[in-house]
């Protein structure tokens, strides 16, 4: 979020942190309206099972899975977002020849320049052999530079002038001279083109010329592994000359979204209200460097949800809703059943405390978030962010700090999660942060990671950056 959205938001968070904290800011003992919460901020659930300290829940997903995938080769047009999974090598110098930086006239030696009589050299076509001293030969940019040429003088540089000699007589005596066209055109009078330079430009050897291996020579190593593939990536690995790419293959996930109680389509009503995690979970977790194979609604039923555990063959499955300890709380009871390992089972932070990573098999895991919308988007990034960093061979994300704008208060023992607005290195709060809500989420650039006991205004937080976000903070 930039620019004025993010102006709107630091305003919004000013005016209304402070109004009214029932509304949605949440400190010690607060919580948003009323959702599917099925544990979130229960004091009994909390008293029940505390939850790992934040960082060490982190620290066990980042290290739950032993790597990615076995690197595969795909077409340069099928790599986009995946991960190199060898260093991008040049193949080729780059430029692979001297080119012309610019339209103009390749020229040798001192001048003035005989222009050479022909079309000129274009990009893409064969050179005009080899000039001498003293003669210069029209070129568009990107044309390979003609042997013997010195430099490249630019079309707004120079000028073309064309004289009529009589036979044996010194070109350098006075001349008739009219304009000629740059090109050196058919039609023209018969005579000499000579290019002279416009006022006192200076000339320097090589001047406009890109030189072969300018931005690289054959055998460089332009980019590491584990580099993510964007467009840029793609365009030099064409340029260095590559078809296809090897890089890890995108893990792949399956969304189980549970619950009873979720409508797809319209206006809430008798007790039912709209499915937001579905809409929400398949585009993140593809920012996170996920394919989503498939995303279902599974309702409440104990035998399917099993059914679907047991003979998923996704490496991650991610649920919705169930991970705490209500009646139609499945999770806990299929995962045991199932005899998966369970290695995060509760996590002291808030929103998001009854969140779990489960090992299903060796290679396969499942990450139980809760059902209420932002204690979701804390769980995906307590768990699911730093597993699929290892699964997508992406590796840990640099850490990122911003100053906050105001003191955020905190939960006495837990870490608290905290949707801001970021610019220039500054952090503001925003309110709706209630683990039921969306609304701050969605004019957020990250989560501010609060510790225990809260922060004073100015204090220096880690961030954790929304997979969209466009601004900038400190490393």
């Amino acid at each position: 979020m930039t620019g004025s959205a993010m102006d709107r938001a630091t305003e919004e968070a000013l005016a209304v942190a402070n109004e009214d904290g029932d509304r949605g800011t949440s400190g010690p003992g607060t919580s948003g309206p009323a959702g599917r919460s099925r544990g979130e901020d229960d004091p009994a659930a909390a008293g029940a099972r505390s939850g790992l300290p934040w960082p060490r829940a982190r620290e066990i997903a980042g290290r739950a899975a032993t790597g990615p995938a076995a690197p595969v080769r795909r077409e340069l047009d099928e790599t986009l977002g995946e991960v190199l999974a060898e260093p991008l090598v040049a193949l080729t110098d780059l430029p692979a020849f001297d080119t012309s930086a610019m339209d103009g006239w390749a020229i040798a030696g001192p001048g003035p320049w005989r222009l050479v009589d022909g079309p000129g050299l274009l990009a893409g076509r064969s050179g005009a052999g080899e000039l001498a001293d003293g003669q210069a030969v029209a070129i568009a940019t990107g044309a390979r530079i003609p042997a013997g040429a010195t430099a490249v003088l630019r079309t707004e540089h120079g000028e073309l002038r064309r004289s009529d000699f009589p036979a044996g007589e010194d070109p350098d005596g006075p001349v008739d001279v009219r304009p000629a066209d740059s090109r050196g055109s058919p039609g023209e009078p018969t005579g000499a083109a000579y290019l002279h330079v416009l006022g006192d430009r200076a000339r320097t050897p090589g001047q406009d010329i890109r030189p072969r291996g300018q931005e690289c020579h054959r055998g460089d190593r332009l980019l590491p592994a584990g580099s993510p593939v964007t467009p840029a990536v793609l365009g030099l690995a064409a340029a260095a000359g590559y078809d296809r790419l090897a890089v890890f293959p995108r893990p792949r996930v399956e969304i189980l979204v549970l619950g009873d109680e979720l409508l797809h389509r319209g206006l809430p009503r008798e007790g039912l209200i709209r499915d937001a995690l579905g809409p929400l979970l398949a585009p993140w977790l593809r920012a996170l460097g996920a394919e989503v194979v498939s995303s279902r609604h599974l309702g409440d039923d104990a035998e399917v949800l099993r059914t679907a555990v047991t003979t998923s063959t996704a490496d991650l499955l991610v649920t919705t809703g169930g991970t705490a300890a209500g009646p139609v709380d499945h999770v806990h009871p299929i995962l045991r059943a199932a005899g998966a390992e369970l290695l995060v089972d509760g996590v002291a932070v808030r929103p998001g405390h009854p969140m779990l990573l489960a090992r299903l098999a060796p290679g396969r895991h499942l990450v139980g978030l809760p059902g209420n919308p932002l204690a979701a988007v804390s769980a995906l990034f307590s768990l699911a962010e730093p597993l699929l960093r290892v699964l997508s061979g992406r590796g840990p994300a640099l850490r990122s700090t911003a100053r906050l704008t105001q003191g955020v208060p905190g939960h006495p023992e837990n870490t608290r999660l905290v949707p801001v607005a970021l610019r220039g290195g500054r952090a503001a709060p925003l309110p709706f942060d209630g683990p039921a809500m969306l609304r701050g989420v969605a004019a957020a650039d990250g989560l501010a990671v609060v510790p225990p006991g809260g922060v004073a205004a100015g204090t220096e937080a880690e961030m954790l950056k929304l997979p969209w976000f466009e601004g900038e903070t400190s490393q």
